[in-house]
């Protein structure tokens, strides 16, 4: 039995209403005052109301809590998780970009405060699931994170500078939020994941390879020294990798549809191309180079993705942005949280002077 002790919001504040009304939370956490205001017209009174950084960091840390659902997108969810892996939580991470910028520095925290850390993300989940339980890597050869490909995957090349924001978060498989469903067209979330999964499972990135899998059935697979490769299915469906989470080592009923194998799943993969997915190339890169590199990335993307949903920059562009800022910035070593702030920080103005600059925008 599970009790919902906090939610957080940024800024969904119909969704965090509903949401209180089925669990019934002790507190609440929201994006400003004025929303804290707006929501508080709208709950029940015995529910607590806080805003801004600092309260989402007391929601994690809360004694009362056990479990933390990591899943603030972006750069936003990593003190907050980083706090709570400190004080040994269990903690499920579905924020990616937070084991992206601290890599090293939270494996190392989840080793000494006796964290569980376990990967929301359906392809890390379905690799944790596809791993030897003991927790080593006895006979793995390789890991296959399998990626849909997105929206744009039969696309033209040539078209890709008029991809409308509405176009780019229209995935084919998953429903996401805007700027996932972005990353997912251009494929840096796959980047991303590329990066997260080296220091989930302490693998290098020459040993992670990338497949396309449109039909997005296969989660990921890990290919061993004997030829076998151990492949994790199911529906499309973020309940599954949750449920997981929430009952691991067990299993608890998730209420995802059921796959039939009687059905004609038409499962195909292709090769992954890299001219039209460049971010791939770059992620990689990044993943080589450590340090604060894979900060700068994800920082310079967080603003390039922000401009193209504004409708200033081209999607074409995205990636060239995020490169040009990787190009004009040192890269140094991440040992502490306040070398990863300052870059993440230095990355963003950096790329908002490039938007600035080269859209003549302000």
């Amino acid at each position: 039995m599970f009790k919902v002790f906090s939610l957080t919001a940024y800024s969904q504040i119909d969704k965090l209403v509903k949401q209180c009304n089925e669990f019934s939370p002790t507190l609440v956490v929201v994006g400003s005052s004025e929303l804290a205001k707006e929501l508080k017209l709208q709950i029940s009174s015995s529910i607590k109301i806080f805003w801004g950084k600092e309260a989402l960091i007391e929601a994690s840390c809360s004694p009362q809590v056990d479990i933390v659902m990591a899943a603030i997108v972006g750069a936003a969810g990593l003190i907050p998780t980083i706090e709570a892996a400190k004080l040994g939580k269990r903690i499920l991470l579905a924020n990616k970009e937070a084991l992206v910028m601290s890599g090293q520095l939270m494996m190392d925290i989840v080793k000494t405060s006796g964290a569980i850390l376990l990967p929301i993300d359906s392809e890390h989940n379905a690799i944790f699931q596809c791993l030897p339980s003991d927790g080593s890597k006895n006979g793995v050869e390789e890991i296959l994170l399998t990626a849909s490909g997105g929206p744009f995957l039969t696309r033209p090349l040539n078209t890709f500078k008029d991809i409308t924001p509405d176009e780019a978060c229209a995935h084919p498989n998953w429903v996401m939020g805007k700027k996932i469903s972005v990353d997912s067209a251009t494929m840096m979330n796959k980047g991303l994941e590329l990066i997260e999964a080296m220091w989930l499972f302490n693998i290098p990135p020459e040993k992670i390879s990338i497949l396309i899998h449109p039909q997005s059935v296969i989660h990921s697979m890990v290919r061993y020294i004997d030829g076998s490769v151990i492949s994790q299915m199911g529906t499309p469906d973020m309940k599954s990798p949750i449920s997981y989470g929430l009952g691991w080592p067990h299993r608890i009923f998730s209420n995802v549809k059921t796959l039939k194998f009687n059905e004609q799943l038409n499962l195909c993969f292709l090769d992954l191309d890299l001219e039209r997915f460049p971010a791939i190339t770059l992620a990689y890169n990044v993943a080589n180079a450590r340090g604060t590199a894979p900060t700068i990335m994800n920082a310079a993307n967080e603003l390039a993705v922000e401009f193209f949903l504004k409708g200033i920059v081209p999607f074409s562009e995205i990636i060239e942005i995020v490169t040009e800022v990787l190009d004009c910035l040192p890269i140094t070593k991440a040992n502490d949280l306040g070398t990863i702030l300052e870059s993440d920080s230095i990355a963003r103005e950096t790329a908002l002077n490039l938007v600035q600059k080269k859209y003549k925008t302000s």
